[in-house]
């Protein structure tokens, strides 16, 4: 069984003209993640030309929850407005395997 059981997939339409930004803030995110002592993995991800993602992992809902609430979060919901096309779209999924 694996130890990440929760994990959260979140997709990040970016404006044509805000991708650059989009990038950065998720590059620049990395070491918040890295702080978050209940986010097991964390993933920022570009999937074409304008979509990102974030897929991450923690071993219950407390972690998952946590990381909601968290800095990366806060200031992404915060700057949604600005930088993407739409709200990102976040969903709360099942980890069945993991390697």
């Amino acid at each position: 069984m694996a130890a990440e059981r929760k994990a959260l997939l979140a997709r990040l339409h970016a404006k044509p003209d805000t991708v650059d930004e989009v990038r950065s803030f998720l590059e620049d995110a990395l070491p918040r993640a890295e702080d978050e002592e209940k986010t097991i993995a964390w993933y920022a991800l570009q999937i074409d030309d304008t979509t990102f993602g974030i897929f991450d992992t923690f071993a219950g809902e407390e972690g998952r929850q946590a990381h909601l609430d968290g800095e990366i979060a806060t200031e992404l919901l915060a700057r949604a407005d600005e930088l993407l096309q739409e709200p990102p779209q976040i969903e709360e999924v099942e980890v069945l395997a993991a390697k």
